[in-house]
């Protein structure tokens, strides 16, 4: 994929390294993600009296110490020792790092892919911002970590993705190349034109009715759908001439290994159908390729019929 030298979006949200990213302990990453789906909802509601009181004992004994938490927390940061400061720091990577640069351009097609569609069909593309993180950070979806997976949250319009995924996909999945991460985050922003289309807030409405296992059902249907999204974007940047040889087939191949029946063989030994809620590898391959050859939102519906 000839990435380098092309436009870099602005919508990117890097807080790699961001000592202050870490999440909240209630809940985990929801929305839609890859390659393993679900999402759970995110607790609050605010705090308790008990917790108040507590909060204020420790603030006094903080103040009879010498120590002004509120300045503590106005500056973000107490020294806990020599180097504590530099070690928060230097964990952060370069914004110019080959991996935010190629992030940076995926997402800026996508953004000129889906400008393009909408215009054409009289509508106007809100752009996602897309989240870049290491080992845990924070959504309007609940608390993501890097055991989460990459995902899109329909709360806050963003795509969530902590970059060392796509070594694992390379590594454990067997899905390595430059276009099989572009798919990764090109199937996360189909899941942000499915929310701006409506189609994910009828599901999530609809779901709330259903069984386990018609939802997994219905899952799958989305899913399969985001596949297709992104096999559209995947033709127009073959029309762009951006596509080398072997492209086509790192998506396909990173579709093929993370079908819900090839990942429980691979994990348990066996298959459990009802509880497919991504599709399977031959569903996600034919729906990108349809995706692909098509570059048509009408060749997208899986929703009508067999899947």
């Amino acid at each position: 994929m000839e990435w380098r030298g092309r436009r870099q979006s602005d919508n990117v949200e890097d807080r790699r390294g961001d000592p202050t990213s870490g999440g909240s302990p209630f809940g985990r990453g929801g929305g839609f993600n890859f390659p393993s789906g679900g999402g759970v909802r995110r607790a609050g509601g605010g705090l308790s009296i008990g917790t108040i009181i507590f909060l204020v004992v420790i603030y006094l004994i903080f103040k009879a110490m010498g120590i002004d938490l509120m300045q503590v927390l106005d500056t973000g940061s107490m020294s806990s020792g020599p180097g504590y400061e530099q070690s928060q720091s230097g964990t952060r990577p370069p914004a110019n790092d080959e991996m935010t640069a190629f992030v940076r351009t995926v997402l800026a097609e996508t953004e000129d892919t889906w400008h393009g569609i909408f215009q054409s069909q009289g509508k106007e593309y809100e752009e996602p911002r897309l989240v870049l993180f290491s080992g845990q950070t924070e959504s309007a979806c609940g608390f993501a970590s890097a055991a989460t997976g990459p995902f899109y949250c329909p709360g806050d319009h963003k795509v969530y993705l902590d970059t060392a995924f796509f070594q694992e996909l390379s590594d454990r999945f067997g899905a390595s190349g430059d276009f099989a991460e572009a798919y990764v985050v090109s199937h996360e922003v189909g899941h942000h034109v499915q929310n701006l289309l409506g189609i994910l807030p009828k599901f999530n409405q609809a779901r709330q009715r259903m069984s386990e296992e018609e939802a997994n059902k219905m899952s799958v249907r989305v899913e399969l759908q985001a596949d297709c999204f992104a096999g559209i974007w995947g033709k127009y940047t073959q029309q762009k001439g951006i596509l080398e040889a072997g492209d086509l087939e790192e998506a396909l191949n990173a579709a093929q290994q993370i079908g819900d029946d090839t990942l429980q063989k691979r994990s348990q030994g066996y298959v459990v159908p009802e509880s497919f809620n991504h599709g399977t590898s031959a569903q996600r391959v034919r729906w990108f390729k349809r995706g692909f050859d098509s570059g048509q939102l009408t060749a997208c519906d899986t929703f009508s019929g067999p899947v």
